[in-house]
């Protein structure tokens, strides 16, 4: 069930929202070619509010995170676009500026929590390391914080609990120090990647409970990544659907789970078990997410889509308003505007690309 959307503390916006993303690139260079896990992704992110980064296993979803806070790992790096956080640009921070901002004013939660957690440091040490680091608190100061933070993401007994080790810890408490870590430094952004995936539907469902209250009482912006469609109607208010390195959906969840248009977000939908009537065969989509090594000419989803047709195999969609006056849910697929007819829909497409590829072009050229 899709979670009922009430008031923030947010609900009074800037006209920019909290972090703006344009048009990010980011590659990875093998012995086989480069590899595009980024290509061309562009969302926002206001305050107080989720929003959902959903796709199969290899769509670019962490690669995504891991490119907003500057922890892309060799061969990879990101070749272009922007990321700006409160209007500031942060894609060519030095480490140092990097630094300042993750675990300051951006914080992550990872799936697998006990890896995330050093074993040979009881778990109030650890949130009293990140208050030291980034708020200045030192001795009875942070302790008492860091007590605090663990009543904060509901773990009893707090102050006995901060002198446990993490091997003491079940998932679900694990996670929830993890949560303690990433609220020490008081983000602004919070980037979850996955992070109940290695948990029991109970202990998921009120990690999920427990994201959302946070969200709400410390007016957070959350970035929620996940392959979970039961997932992302549960916390996000806005969705954006990737695949092989591009988004090809976005809507407002309602919206796209009432009214989902690219065959992609169909087949994601359908694939969904609560969604299938017992006895009948769950659907599934027929083969893999591609790994993008060339620039894309033509649908990347084609080979895979029920409703493919000539076109789709020579032009490369791009993010287009569904229909008329539709201009908050749009589909990266030929089929649309459905209000177009389809050789004009097609041309509309084809127009944008060249563009697209020209800026990109010329970004590059500056380089």
């Amino acid at each position: 069930m899709m979670r009922e959307r009430g008031t923030t503390a947010g609900d009074a916006r800037d006209d920019d929202p909290l972090l703006r993303v344009e048009n990010l690139r980011t590659t990875f260079a093998t012995e086989t070619g480069t590899v595009r896990a980024v290509d061309g992704v562009s969302f926002d992110v206001e305050r107080g509010e989720t929003v959902g980064l959903v796709g199969e296993s290899g769509a670019g979803k962490s690669v995504t995170a891991r490119s907003l806070v500057g922890l892309v790992e060799d061969p990879g790096r990101v070749v272009g676009g922007s990321v700006r956080l409160d209007g500031a640009e942060l894609t060519d921070n030095t480490e140092a500026e990097w630094r300042d901002v993750r675990g300051g004013r951006i914080a992550m939660v990872f799936q697998d929590p006990l890896s995330r957690l050093n074993p040979v440091y009881t778990v109030g040490n650890q949130i009293e390391e990140a208050l030291r680091i980034h708020r200045g608190l030192r001795g009875a100061a942070a302790r008492e914080k860091a007590v605090e933070l663990l009543e904060d993401v509901g773990i009893p007994d707090a102050a006995r609990r901060a002198e446990a080790y993490p091997h003491e810890f079940s998932g679900g408490m694990c996670q929830r120090a993890v949560i303690a870590v990433a609220l020490a430094c008081d983000p602004d952004l919070l980037v979850c990647d996955e992070p109940t995936t290695a948990l029991d539907v109970t202990i998921q469902a009120q990690i999920l409970d427990l994201l959302d209250d946070l969200r709400a009482e410390r007016d957070l912006a959350v970035l929620f990544i996940t392959h979970d469609m039961g997932v992302v109607a549960e916390v996000c208010d806005r969705v954006n659907v990737m695949y092989a390195g591009e988004i090809v959906e976005r809507a407002g969840v309602v919206d796209l789970f009432e009214r989902p248009k690219h065959p992609y977000t169909q087949g994601l939908l359908d694939a969904v078990p609560a969604r299938t009537a017992r006895g009948e065969r769950l659907a599934t989509i027929e083969g893999e997410v591609p790994t993008p090594t060339e620039p894309a000419t033509a649908c990347r989803f084609a080979p895979r889509c029920p409703r493919a047709f000539d076109a789709c195999h020579s032009v490369h969609p791009t993010g287009v308003a569904v229909s008329a006056g539709a201009d908050d849910h749009t589909a990266a697929c030929l089929h649309y505007p459905a209000d177009a007819a389809q050789d004009d829909a097609v041309e509309r497409h084809r127009e944008r690309d060249g563009s697209a590829n020209a800026d990109a072009d010329a970004e590059g050229g500056a380089e």
